[in-house]
């Protein structure tokens, strides 16, 4: 055993436990599973897995030249959270591609963006698209891509290095850590309301300030996680003549499939083992220090998976790679360069 895992892996158990009862006490049933049961049905869901062909922007660079030859950088590619798509990272993505000279890649996720749906929406699905996307389009030079994720594209990130321990040269994770959670409670809330704008079906909703307006009523959140949330939607002309209203909103990703996604705890879960699966390749974590997703009590379970683990704090929300994306940037470039040298 790995010197100093005893210990780790004596406290990831405890986490894991009071997870269990916090989610226990909040009604919710979670499978008596061992390890090696999940593992087993793992393998057997991959076997019957087809991944899905992804949508992508690309932010391209000119080739560096080394010499007399020229040879492309190892890209870079960004995974977005729940709710999110590629258009997200746009800023943080031209920030890397100008500061690191080379090509970014900006992915829409399964069931979010302009990718193709599918009712199975977990990480290990997730992770297989990503690993079928790098491998369709040649991706893994230089030692690999470097996979930068936010929130749910972090775990994302996190089990695809995990599950293929040679495919990417580096890992990013922003704001998110190897752990499982309760289910959050408020984006089940979020889903809910964004549903009811879309069965309202133009009676009383058909402008983005009164879908606004419907939902600062019906979530209390800021109007920057009203904004972001109402991408989910696109308003269009109503086409039934013997309608009296002009326009109603549809939901551009499957909200119901998300929400069962949440509330069967997929999206907060964690299924890997710190005793099972390492990476020893240079992982950054960043943390915002507004934000509980990445706390201190969670550094040893990092660790415990990621042994060249590093922490960046950077003074913002949840939503750093959107408050801050120069600032993320900044921390995912330098990495990148002092691990390249």
């Amino acid at each position: 055993m790995i010197p100093g895992t005893q210990k780790i892996l004596a406290k990831y158990g405890i986490a894991h436990m009071k997870q269990c009862i916090a989610r226990n006490n909040a009604g919710l049933r979670i499978p008596n599973l061992t390890v090696n049961t999940f593992h087993s049905m793992t393998r057997l869901q991959q076997k019957n897995r087809i991944p899905l062909d992804l949508s992508y922007d690309i932010i391209k660079t000119d080739m560096v030249k080394d010499g007399d030859k020229e040879m492309s950088k190892p890209p870079i590619i960004i995974l977005h959270g729940l709710f999110g798509n590629k258009l997200n990272n746009r800023s943080i993505g031209r920030n890397l591609n100008k500061k690191l000279g080379r090509n970014v890649y900006l992915l829409d996720l399964r069931n979010h963006g302009s990718s193709p749906h599918s009712s199975e929406h977990n990480y290990a699905a997730m992770s297989e698209d990503v690993k079928h996307f790098i491998t369709k389009h040649e991706l893994n030079i230089n030692g690999g891509p470097i996979i930068v994720g936010h929130s749910m594209g972090g775990k994302v990130a996190m089990m695809l290095v995990l599950k293929n321990p040679q495919l990417c040269s580096m890992m990013v994770c922003i704001e998110n850590a190897p752990v499982s959670l309760r289910p959050n409670a408020d984006f089940v809330k979020y889903i809910r309301a964004l549903l009811e704008i879309v069965n309202d079906k133009g009676k009383y909703i058909q402008t983005l300030k009164q879908a606004d307006d419907y939902l600062a009523k019906r979530i209390g959140a800021n109007e920057l996680i009203r904004r972001f949330l109402l991408t989910t939607l696109k308003r269009i002309r109503m086409s039934d003549p013997s309608s009296t209203s002009s326009y109603t909103f549809q939901e551009r990703i499957p909200l119901t499939t998300l929400k069962d996604a949440i509330v069967k705890g997929e999206i907060a879960a964690w299924p890997l083992d710190p005793a099972l699966e390492r990476w020893t390749r240079p992982a950054l974590f960043i943390r915002a220090t507004q934000s509980h997703y990445v706390v201190d009590e969670y550094l040893p379970i990092i660790g415990a998976f990621f042994p060249r683990f590093e922490t960046r704090d950077i003074e913002a929300g949840h939503w750093v790679n959107a408050e801050k994306p120069g600032e993320c940037a900044e921390c995912i470039a330098e990495f990148v360069e002092r691990h390249e040298d």
